[in-house]
This record gives C-alpha cells, structure tokens and sequence, in this order.
C-alpha cells in the first residue's frame, strides 16, 4: 500500500491507506454543523412529528406551510450561495440536516426532493437567468419542486424515455408524455423534466405548473409514506418558453445522473438519521416492556439486536462523513462554485453508489428489528414501528435500486481504469505476481487488536482487486452482462468501504482520547469482523463462477493467503455495546 496522494479521487481507498486524521467524522463537525443539526432536529420534533397525521391525510397546504417553515429556518438552502438566497455551507452541513429530517420518513422524502432533485439541477446546469429566477423561491420554500425521470416503461432504465419534446418555429418547445412517481407531484411549483427531442436527444426543461398543458394526476396509493406527495405529471402539448430548456438539448443525462449522485448521498443521511431516531424507540420500549418479571432489555436475544443495530448504524455514518469530507475537499480545491460541486459530486459517484445501498439497507435492517423487538405492538397501528417499516421499504428503489447501484460501482471503477483512472488494472497485475511468489514469512504487520483488524481490511481490499481483475480477465468486453459477478464484487467493495471507515473513525476517536473511543473500536472490530467473513463468501462464490480445476484451486488457495479474518469475540463487543445503549436509551455515538 502506498501513501494517500495529495488529491484524492473516487475509488483511492481501494487501493491506497488512508490515515485516520484524513477522514471526516461526525466528532470533527463544527459548531456550525452541529447547530444546524439542532435546528433540524428541533424543527421534526417540535414542528413535523406533532403533525404527521395531518401529512398522512393529504393535507398539501400544511405540507406546503411546513416547507415554508424549513426554508425561513435556513434548512432548505444549507449548501446554496449566499446569492440564491441560501446559507452557503458546504455538504457536511447539507448532510447533518438531512440526517435530523430523518425522524419523519414523509417529510424527509419532501425535503430531499426539494433540496436535492429540485434545487441541484438549477444550481449545476441552469443559466444565471434560470438561477436567479428559480432558485430563490425554492430556497425560501416559496416554491416546491420536483424532479421527474421516471416513466412507466423506463425505471431503471432512465434514457429510454418516451417523453417528446419538440422545437417550435419561435424557439419554443411542446412536451408530450407522462411521467411516474414524481415526489412532491400533487403540489410542486416547477418540475425538472426529462424528454427527448425529437424522440432521440435526452434532454431537460424547467416545466412550471402553470404552463398550459400540465396535469398533475392522481396520489397514488402506496405501501407507505402516506405523508409525501406521489403523483404522476401528464404532460399534454405542454407549452414550454424557449428560455427553460435547462442545459443543452442531448446532454439531460448528465444533470439526471449527476443529480442522482447528489440524491444517494442525501438519502444516505436521511436513512442515517432515520436509523438513530428509531433506536430511541426500540430502546425505550425494550426498557419498559417487561416479560418473565424483567425488561425484555435484559435478554441477550434482544441486547444482541441493539447492538447489532448500533454497529451498523454506526458503519454506514462513518462511511457517509467520511464520503462527504472527499466531496467538499473537492469542492473547496475548486473554488466553492457550482461546476466545482458538480465535479466532485461526479468523482465519488462510486462511492454515493455504495452509500445508496448500504444505508438503504442498513435502515431496512434496523426498522424490521424494531418491529421484531416491539413484538405484536410492532404490528399494529398504535406504535410508530409499522409505520416505519413502511416508509423504509421504498429507500432500496429510490435514486436507482440496489441492484442497479450495485452494478454501477465495479462498472464505473472499470472504465475509469480502462480511461487511464484508478488504476485497478496496473494493481491487480501486482497482485497476480504478488501470489505466483513464494509466500512470505515475515512476521505479522501489528500486533495489537486494532492493528490485526486492520490487516483484515487491508486483505479485503486484495480480495476486491483479484476479483475485479480475474473478472475483467475471464469476461472481457462481455463482463457487464455477468451481472451476479459483478454484484459479488461489488459487496465486497461495500463491505470494505465501510470497515475501513469505521476502523479509521475509531483510531481518530482513540487518538483524541473521546470518552465512547473504547465502544468505537468494539463497533468497528464487530463490522469488520463480520464484513470481513462476508467478503471471503463473495469471492468463494465467484471464484467459483469464472473458474474451475485447477486454476480454482489456485484462486482459492490465494484467497486464503490474502484474507485473514483476525478472530473477534463479537459477543461480548456486542454485549458492552448493548449496555451503552441501554443505558443512554438510544444511538450512542452523538
């Protein structure tokens, strides 16, 4: 391994170390930060959650008002220029109040469509005439936006859109088609729709309510997030003015996916948050339910989930600060301006991808343990821990699903090398020689437990080179159609991503000497531990796949020369975990 490099990109850390003074971590946020974490926290407890039932009920005019209500708080335009109206943060700060949105699911989904989707195309791509039209009012939460790429026959599969717009004589354009799924439908100002012109230029318009010929449809009924507008937009000969194409005409991917990224790091947070504020449910409740004559807390059975749920929560926070440090390294180099935004947001797509699906999942995993450890009354109606469930479901399809984020990370990684990027190939090349010589018997590089953890990770990152490369090497040009390798590799990417970053978080915390530094580093010996076995399964299951007789046999035997899982008492980590977090009554590391 070699040193961090001065400027670091996307995917560095597969191939890198990376010192923990380099990462960021939430206790190396500001005093700002944290103050406008508070705000955001407040505003859901005091002004959101007392009104959910209202949300539920389809009550616009209220959503509208608290939207409003956000934008007068400063919340909406956390990282917009000072210009536009907005505070002029930068995305730590971005990402600290969506976090604090997450304790309301609909709202949060509100929000992240209208500080995110909404704001960010106008921001990165807009004209300065569209900029200071528009964003000023999205700012305030005078309008409410929405962003509409989805259609009934292109999901997953944006460019294939039906949507039509075409030129007219005076410069104008007419839209016709249908878009689905649209957060904030029901009720937005301004929608950022996706046509192609002429049926064949992908492309993006800044379409107003107003505009004749646009119709937002019906709320769609759904399993969950009944707080949060879902409507399609039909648009019927649809007049838009010459001056709203945003962009250029063919270039609409770029904004959509660019936007994207920005979208998975934001919902990343909101899942982050989410998590952490159903903990203080689970916990609560663990403590007073009393089954046997003793709080059901007190069983190991459900000791066991808290823990597990603090230590996952606790993976995927330190990858997001630590995603989120890169970007606004990035941002600052650049001069803090939109174009600089837009380029770092596109840099660490890979990484916004691997966020999308770990906290995605993560939350998924700690809300049904929620549940489960509610029992029956996580059930019914009369508990929050249903309605959770619900609203969490979605996260694993919003902003690309998991499966296809899942294929972007290692295709993405690849054609960066392939354009002369990370340098995956020239590294898996090295490792190949590395494994045809003699094994070495030098003695191990560290000796204490947090030094033996970490030779875990660094064996993880070896597994993902070998796999990435015997991959490239047996599939060639056909490898995107292997589309299950391509998801193993990417797991342990995943995995890696975020034991590393929890390893470096808990070294940052120990060398400061923070008062939960011993509980970090149980948090992280757990992750990685668990991670690290995971990581050996994937790459059996695919060496398995590309390979057979005797080259599998020497796949495998390098596998095991290359991944060590240091051996880790995950039980009695898992235990002191589990006390903490009893006794604080929710998340622990705040």
């Amino acid at each position: 391994m070699t040193t961090t490099p001065a400027v670091r990109r996307g995917a560095d850390w597969l191939l890198d170390s990376t010192a923990p003074h380099d990462v960021l971590t939430p206790e190396g946020l500001s005093d700002d930060h944290r103050l406008m974490a508070k705000t955001a926290t407040e505003f859901v407890d005091q002004e959101i959650l007392p009104a959910l039932d209202r949300l539920e009920q389809k009550d616009w005019t209220l959503a509208r008002a608290l939207v409003k209500r956000a934008g007068d708080l400063g919340l909406l335009g956390t990282d917009v220029p000072e210009a536009f109206g907005g505070i002029g943060l930068d995305k730590a700060a971005a990402v600290v109040v969506g976090e604090g949105m997450g304790g309301s699911a609909s709202f949060s989904t509100t929000f992240g469509a209208q500080t995110g989707l909404a704001i960010i195309p106008i921001l990165c791509f807009g004209s300065e005439a569209q900029q200071h039209k528009y964003l000023p009012g999205i700012v305030s939460g005078d309008l409410v936006g929405a962003y509409c790429l989805s259609e009934a026959g292109s999901g997953s599969d944006a460019l294939g859109a039906r949507t039509k717009a075409v030129r007219q004589p005076d410069g104008s354009w007419v839209l016709n088609g249908e878009k689905m799924w649209i957060t904030n439908g029901g009720f937005a100002d301004l929608y950022i729709v996706f046509a192609k012109v002429d049926g064949e230029q992908f492309s993006a318009f800044i379409v107003e309510r107003s505009f004749p010929g646009v119709v937002p449809g019906k709320e769609e009924h759904k399993m969950g997030l009944h707080g949060s507008s879902t409507a399609p937009l039909v648009l019927q000969d649809a007049r838009v003015p010459a001056e709203n194409l945003l962009g250029e005409v063919g270039k609409g991917h770029k904004i959509a996916f660019n936007v994207l990224n920005y979208g998975r790091l934001k919902l990343a947070g909101m899942c982050s948050g989410g998590a952490k504020f159903v903990m203080r449910e689970a916990t609560t409740y663990a403590t007073t339910r009393r089954q046997f004559g003793q709080p059901i807390a007190s069983f190991g059975t459900i000791r066991h989930k808290l823990a597990e749920m603090t230590a996952r929560a606790y993976g995927v926070e330190s990858m997001l600060y630590r995603t989120t440090g890169l970007i606004d390294e990035m941002i600052a180099r650049g001069g803090h301006t939109p174009a600089a935004a837009l380029a770092a947001l596109e840099e660490f797509a890979i990484e916004a991808s691997l966020l999308k699906v770990s906290s995605s999942e993560m939350a998924d995993f700690v809300l049904d343990e929620n549940v489960q450890i509610h029992g029956g009354n996580g059930f019914v109606r009369d508990y929050a821990a249903e309605r959770h469930y619900r609203d969490a479901r979605v996260n694993r399809i919003f902003e690309g699903t998991n499966e296809i984020n899942r294929l972007l990370v290692p295709g993405m990684l690849i054609k960066r090398a392939l354009k002369g990027g990370v340098p995956i190939i020239a590294a898996a090349k090295r490792l190949q020689e590395e494994l045809l010589a003699p094994p070495a018997c030098a003695a191990p590089s560290g000796t204490t437990p947090a030094e033996l953890v970490a030779a875990t990770v660094a064996g993880m990152k070896k597994t993902a080179i070998m796999v990435l490369g015997l991959a490239m090497q047996t599939y060639g040009t056909a490898l995107e159609e292997q589309q299950e390798v391509l998801m193993l590799a990417s797991d342990i990417m995943m995995d890696t991503f975020m034991a590393e970053s929890s390893l470096l978080r808990a070294a940052q915390s120990a060398a400061s000497g923070s008062p939960t530094a011993a509980l970090q580093a149980d948090a992280a010996a757990v992750l990685t531990h668990d991670a690290g076995l995971r990581a050996d399964a994937a790459a059996r299951t695919a060496i398995q796949a590309m390979t057979g007789g005797d080259t599998q046999r020497t796949m495998l035997a390098a596998l095991r020369r290359l991944l060590k899982v240091t051996p880790v008492d995950t039980i009695a980590a898992r235990r002191r975990l589990a006390d903490a977090i009893v006794n604080r009554k929710g998340y622990i590391f705040v």
